[in-house]
């Protein structure tokens, strides 16, 4: 997931421009609340009138003088009570918290599940009712009465090797599954997840620096090869507190669950089944009664089936049609992801045809008959809402107004009526507007986007194209130093990341800016770039996209350096200082090329990488080079570390002794073979910190400080 937060952040970054914790739509579709200086607000559209729903003066405990501080809340459905979580525990990637109620109609706040332990709830939400809350505690799922307030256990078998209701890590970092529960709709019973880790082997992170003695930090984690979480829904009535198994076919251990949702009907369930090489996909209806299950829906692909992960709208786990008669679904069948409209007894109708990718579902009006998504057929660096019939009629019309090139985000209401549209590119700061639908215009003029550009290229930010000598035509876009003349020649920074989950060349502000150095890093006379191959998930169609197909870290880096060899041809570059560096995946990339292309690269800063496939998670790694052990092979050929012995240039190895995403026993790993072939290179590692290198006391700027040192003493800057 930290690899997707890259990407998000400028989406994420409008959103916060109103509030704490972004909008949260009404289900009517015509307001949304927000959140002011800790109270609770709603706003209506398209008058933006505000109405305060929860004072922050009324979030005084019994016996406290302080409010208290939530980080996140929930409405009921009926909107006569607010959930809210405070004293956030994170672990990995689940927030554990205590939870409140403020009942809107009695003016009444108190706390919920009295008598367990603080800051221990998880997946904590509201039943459609709003009667009742539902949650995770201790690895079982726990209901309690609001009119009660006494929580009460539903299911007793869960520990620490089996999980009700929530996730191991490898399933929240490459599933995105977090959220384990699902209440139906007549909030009678609860859907859930349950994992059975006990084949799982334990991985052990070392903290050797809070005693004199150190200490094991157990992580139950599924590497490539090994033995994954077996998995299974269970339906658990609150009368009984007895769970129906739904009876899917196949062998748990084998395959992953990776969403699962009530039918709106509510006597159904929905689930989707990958296998564990995750090239066949099947969906499964199954009755919540008798547990019967049978495959509606099955697909397959010669490479691999992305999960929703990558075309999500918004949180929910299924996008329903017709009063839950239909879904929206997404596959790249026909060579591009394309949006389908499939019916419970699985015929299916194809909504958007063409030559393009979409990159999202962003909403749908059923009254009109429209269907909105984000695509970008023309240029895979930015993107534009369009608009198809939902009957898979007509082609589709782009809705963002022509003069906004770059890239657009929507927040589409309920039933498609008004959004909120935030916009930016290489040369035009965020802006956010609030826009009707389906005709995109702004709410109020004064405030609409095109009223307020201001272009803005302090960063000399340009995009080009370059073609490899293979033929492979990249995106890419380069930041040039002040005063830049083209007669005199230049160090060439490259940043990287080439991997599935994230897109470095995007048309938006962060083009040309940021990375590690201390200020722009061509405002101190690099020539800054990024070039975007094959493998990474830009909007060009399913063959470039999967190309990496056994070959994660092989067809990548060779992109990467063919488009270097190019570049290297311009007449202002130097091709004695050329340097490359980048985190997680890109971490991995720049080890691959400073390994397989001295002649290229002449300095490397590599953070938190993957030095050998075999190490990281069994999803990931078996997603893209196959499962273990008949693609052993593939496996050792695009490991970076079969290349470390000819390293000829300056590296520069980062990596957090607490990484529980990239372990930094990898790293060690890599240590000894370059010591094996007395390769000299510079490491520093961070005790304690996790993947981001980023907490504890001076962390961040000291990793800055380093990197930015070694850059300059190994690349120098400025032109010759």
């Amino acid at each position: 997931m930290f690899r997707l937060l890259l990407s998000l952040a400028c989406f994420f970054s409008f959103l916060n421009t109103y509030s704490q914790f972004g909008i949260k739509w009404d289900k009517d579709g015509n307001s949304y609340t927000s959140t002011e200086g800790g109270s609770i607000v709603s706003i209506e559209l398209p008058s933006l009138k505000k109405t305060t729903i929860l004072e922050v003066s009324k979030l005084i405990p019994q016996g406290s003088e302080k409010p208290i501080r939530f980080f996140e809340y929930e409405l009921s459905g009926d909107r006569k009570k607010v959930l809210l979580f405070t004293d956030a525990r994170r672990e990995y990637h689940n927030t554990f918290s205590n939870c409140w109620v403020y009942d809107l109609g009695a003016s009444k706040l108190y706390p919920i599940a009295k008598g367990l332990a603080p800051s221990s709830l998880l997946n904590t939400k509201f039943s459609p009712d709003g009667t009742k809350l539902a949650f995770v505690y201790d690895n079982n799922i726990y209901v309690e009465d609001l009119t009660v307030h006494k929580p009460i256990q539903l299911t007793k078998d869960g520990n620490e090797r089996r999980l009700n209701g929530w996730f191991d890590y490898v399933y929240s970092e490459e599933l995105f599954c977090e959220d384990g529960i699902r209440w139906s709709p007549d909030s009678k019973q609860i859907a859930y997840w349950q994992l059975d880790l006990s084949k799982e082997k334990t991985f052990y992170l070392i903290n050797n620096t809070d005693s004199n003695y150190s200490r094991p930090i157990p992580l139950i984690f599924a590497k490539a090869g090994e033995p994954i979480a077996s998995a299974r829904i269970g339906v658990v009535s609150l009368a009984n507190k007895v769970t129906k198994w739904m009876g899917v076919a196949g062998d748990p251990g084998t395959h992953y669950v990776t969403r699962m949702e009530w039918v709106p009907t509510g006597k159904k369930l929905i689930l989707q089944q990958l296998n564990r090489a995750q090239n066949e996909s099947k969906l499964f209806l199954c009755d919540a009664v008798t547990g019967v299950s049978g495959n509606i829906y099955s697909e397959t692909d010669d490479a691999w089936i992305d999960t929703k992960g990558f075309w999500m709208n918004g949180n929910s786990d299924w996008d329903w049609l017709a009063d839950g008669k239909s879904f929206i679904w997404a596959s790249e069948k026909d060579g591009w992801r394309h949006l389908y409209n499939i019916t419970l007894d699985g015929k299916e109708t194809i909504l958007t045809k063409g030559d393009y990718d979409i990159t999202r579902i962003s909403g749908w009006d059923e009254v009109n008959g429209w269907l909105y998504f984000i695509a970008s057929p023309a240029n895979a660096t930015q993107r534009y809402l369009y608009r198809t019939n939902l009957k898979g009629q007509g082609n589709a019309e782009r809705m963002t107004p022509m003069n906004l090139t770059g890239t657009n985000s929507y927040s589409i209401a309920p039933g498609g009526k008004w959004a909120q549209h935030s916009f930016s590119s290489h040369i035009q700061r965020n802006l956010s507007e609030w826009i009707s639908l389906p005709d995109h215009k702004p709410i109020n003029e004064a405030e609409s986007i095109s009223g307020k550009l201001q272009p803005d290229n302090s960063a000399r930010v340009k995009f080009f194209t370059v073609t490899t000598a293979d033929g492979i035509t990249m995106d890419g876009w380069m930041a040039t130093p002040p005063g830049f003349d083209s007669t005199k020649k230049y160090p060439l920074v490259f940043t990287v990341y080439s991997e599935p989950f994230a897109t470095t060349v995007n048309d938006n502000f962060n083009a040309g800016k940021g990375g590690f150095f201390n200020g722009r890093m061509a405002d101190s006379g690099y020539i800054y770039m990024s070039v975007e191959g094959r493998g990474a998930p830009a909007p060009k169609g399913r063959t470039w996209r999967k190309a990496i197909y056994h070959n994660l870290g092989w067809v990548n880096a060779n992109d990467q350096a063919g488009a270097a060899k190019e570049i290297l041809k311009w007449p202002f570059i130097d091709r004695e200082r050329v340097a490359v560096f980048g985190g997680s995946g890109g971490g991995s990339t720049t080890m691959q090329l400073l390994f397989r292309y001295p002649e290229i690269y002449k300095t490397g800063i590599a953070t938190a990488g993957v030095p050998s496939h075999f190490v990281y998670n069994a999803i990931y790694q078996e997603r893209y080079l196959g499962t273990l052990p008949e693609n052993r092979d593939n496996f050792i050929r695009c490991s970076p570390i079969t290349y470390a012995k000819n390293l000829q240039g300056h590296l520069l190895l980062i990596h957090g002794t607490g990484d529980h995403n990239v372990h930094y026993a990898g790293e060690e790993m890599l240590l000894n073979e370059l010591i094996r072939y007395n390769k000299k290179f510079v490491f520093m590692p961070y005790p304690n910190r996790t993947h981001g290198v980023s907490e504890g006391e001076g962390t961040v700027k000291h990793r800055s400080d380093l990197a930015t040192d070694f850059l300059r003493q190994w690349c120098p800057p400025g032109a010759r």
